[in-house]
């Protein structure tokens, strides 16, 4: 239940795009055509699915204060490399670029020429390097949690980056202001559709409120019961 909470809570609660406005660059540039915004987003799919537990792994046991004392020893119990993460974690991703970039311009070279710079450029996106820093900052505790935030967040992000391909390719035909045509509209759009996620806001939180204030309700009302029947009981001493 943990892991499907997660996993629907980072494509839609806490998507990169709509929720912290993360890869905007790639996302506006490379949503022109849904082929090239499929190809980009499989992409960012695959480097977040693998970066974010490689990079989890990193921090638990190297880059916390401490952790390197739980498997080399009391020795190294003191040392605190937290202050390389940022190094470590672009070091992660950009092998897992370069490694995508390789197997794109192998077996896809036509997507790989329409993709052109912003492939290579995944490597310092800040939706894949959020991805993270946020499991980072979030405290995520397993490995198997970590990969569900990564495969969620590159899925938001890929449907995110899908769903403006295919409205870009239709209001291409449509009667657009000569002032928004581009990325004015697309701008709009873009906040349009993030109100729209923020409607999802609820669906995992909605129903926790009202219980628990029913529950407070309840236990006050039992203190002032007790309470008056130790007056009571006073008062008859």
């Amino acid at each position: 239940m943990e892991h499907l909470e997660l996993f629907f809570k980072s494509i839609f609660i806490d998507n990169m795009v709509f929720a912290t406005f993360l890869g905007m660059c790639s996302y506006l540039a490379v949503s022109k055509k849904v082929s090239t915004a499929v190809g980009l987003g499989a992409a960012v799919i695959f480097v977040l699915l693998v970066t974010v537990p490689l990079n989890w792994l990193l921090d638990q046991y190297i880059l916390q204060p401490g952790a390197l004392g739980k498997w080399l020893g009391e020795d190294y119990a003191s040392y605190d490399l937290s202050f390389l993460s940022f190094i470590m974690f672009i070091a992660t991703i950009a092998t897992m670029v370069q490694l995508v970039e390789i197997v794109v311009e192998k077996f896809s070279p036509a997507l790989y020429n329409s993709l052109g710079i912003f492939l290579p450029l995944i490597a310092v996106n800040c939706a894949i390097l959020g991805g993270s820093l946020f499991m980072q900052s979030r405290e995520i505790p397993t490995i198997g949690l970590a990969t569900t935030y990564g495969l969620g967040s590159g899925i938001g992000w890929f449907l995110a980056i899908l769903a403006i391909a295919a409205i870009r390719e239709k209001i291409r035909y449509s009667n657009v202001p000569p002032a928004l045509r581009g990325l004015g509209i697309t701008f709009i759009i873009t906040g349009l559709m993030a109100i729209g996620f923020m409607s999802f806001g609820g669906m995992l939180t909605g129903g926790d409120e009202e219980p628990k204030e029913e529950k407070t309700a309840k236990v006050e009302a039992l203190d002032k019961e007790k309470e008056i029947a130790d007056n009571t009981i006073k008062v008859v001493e």
